[in-house]
């Protein structure tokens, strides 16, 4: 008896189920509904497992929630500033914060973002200075040290990491490295191993009950933190590895933003970071004060904002649209890929139409060439609204970063794309001083130097198959 026509009768029942499944059981938006559906129709075999891996959500039982007893402190520090914001009586040290309350108030409502106005930042837009930077502090640390970084390679870089690190851990320094199991996936054994020889912990986020099957390979925990004492913190776009000191040929000089944190905003970090921890060790991180140390050390006035698939909300997404819809002169956004749900692409329009100056940079060269042709496909849609677009030409772009006429910005490990702000954990800080705004604006204006404009006319010069694959990427975008 010929099986083939079971078969195939089984798959097409399978692929209808799903589809079922997502339309009603998992109510999705409709964009992702419909980029699953067209998977599940032109690929039904192959559409069936990669929905398997990379389409399911998470479960309640892998979204991770702090224990309410170390959120108490927290949530009556938050619930004092919404009651402030309400009543007007939120006490600022600059007045350049006040236009801003109500999307201080979102993060606090939605995010248990604590506002904090006595920091010190560092900006860093160079792997070499942020490098050294951060690997002199490790040294300097007398208590702890807590790194999270999305990719962490056994190379140069990773091997002066270690090296610092076991030096640490043998001072009887709590030494504690999570990384993400699939931007690590090339991390080796052997590294692990010598740090935790040395007294070490080092996790890995979401690893696969099987080797090589990660079924939540999806999900990936993207951000970059790392906290020093409970004094310093660094956060932003750099991970570990010798592509991020640009050693890398294929990228060249690797120009991205990170900053170094002393101040209030180091403790909610570190509450970050031990969310991170928690659900990814056995070993869990109980409230400690001597992680918690900071001192102020300055007047920079920001909010440590995280997202991700364990959220109700789309944070960090919010957070950039409530931040272009206040613009009045400009917005400079720099990022790897532009891939904006609909929400955030009608927010840029609406500026651009009411006389903003949108200004978006994005890279030469693609890491990732499919996200990079859904990039340009959204690039072109902004050029027809009327906003300027820069392709930077010295190495590879990396930068996540908006500036808000040089008032407030943000900056983190969020991209402009829909995996960033629905699929990945990510994290920014919100900065509400006119002179990081200034300074990262500055930047920005440095690296056009180093970019050339896309026109209008040159975009409409692209071939038909460069504008075939733009068309397929966009059609993808919402499940890239």
């Amino acid at each position: 008896m010929d099986i083939i026509p079971y078969i195939f009768s089984t798959i097409i029942i399978l692929n209808v189920l799903l589809a079922l499944a997502i339309i009603f059981l998992e109510r999705r938006d409709a964009s992702s509904t419909w980029a699953w559906l067209m998977v599940l129709l032109f690929i039904p075999v192959a559409g069936f497992f990669l929905y398997l891996i990379f389409g399911r959500r998470l479960s309640n039982k892998e979204i991770f929630i702090w224990d309410k007893k170390s959120r108490l402190g927290l949530l009556t520090a938050v619930q004092n500033q919404l009651n402030d914001i309400k009543d007007r009586t939120l006490k600022v040290q600059h007045e350049d914060i006040v236009p801003y309350e109500d999307l201080i108030y979102m993060h606090l409502k939605n995010n248990d973002a604590l506002l904090t106005q006595d920091n010190e930042v560092e900006v860093f837009t160079d792997g070499q200075k942020k490098f050294h930077a951060l690997l002199e502090d490790i040294d300097a640390a007398t208590d702890h040290v807590h790194l999270l970084y999305y990719i962490v390679r056994d190379d140069q870089l990773g091997q002066r990491l270690a090296e610092v690190l076991i030096k640490k851990a043998k001072e009887n320094v709590e030494v504690k490295l999570l990384y993400d199991d699939m931007g690590s996936r090339t991390l080796s054994r052997k590294f692990i191993k010598k740090i935790e020889e040395a007294g070490g912990m080092v996790e890995s986020f979401f690893p696969p009950l099987i080797p090589k099957l990660n079924m939540k390979i999806n999900y990936r925990n993207h951000r970059k933190l790392a906290i020093i004492d409970g004094k310093i913190g660094y956060i932003g776009g750099f991970n570990i590895g010798d592509e991020y000191l640009g050693y890398n040929k294929r990228f060249g000089y690797w120009r991205d933003t990170h900053l170094r944190v002393k101040g209030g905003a180091v403790h909610n970090m570190q509450t970050r970071f031990i969310l991170d921890w928690n659900q990814a060790s056995r070993d869990d991180i109980y409230y400690n004060e001597r992680y918690y140390q900071a001192e102020a050390e300055g007047d920079v006035a920001m909010q440590i904002v995280s997202s991700g698939p364990d959220s109700e909300w789309e944070q960090i997404k919010h957070g950039y649209i409530k931040m272009i819809l206040s613009a009045k002169e400009y917005v400079y956004i720099q990022t790897p890929y532009f891939i904006p749900d609909d929400s955030l692409l009608d927010a840029l329009r609406i500026a651009v139409l009411s006389g903003v100056d949108v200004r978006i940079m994005i890279p030469k060269m693609p890491d990732h060439p499919f996200v990079y042709w859904a990039t340009f496909s959204n690039i072109g849609d902004m050029l027809k609204a009327g906003a300027t677009a820069y392709i930077y030409q010295k190495g590879f772009l990396h930068a996540k970063t908006i500036v808000v006429d040089g008032n407030i910005a943000s900056v983190g490990t969020a991209n402009i794309d829909v995996r960033s702000f629905r699929l990945n954990f990510e994290v920014n800080a919100f900065l509400y001083h006119p002179d990081v705004a200034r300074e990262l604006a500055d930047r920005f204006h440095e690296d056009i130097i180093d970019s050339t404009q896309l026109t209008s006319k040159l975009y409409k010069k692209r071939s038909l198959w460069i504008r075939f694959k733009e068309a397929i990427a966009r059609l993808l975008s919402p499940i890239l």
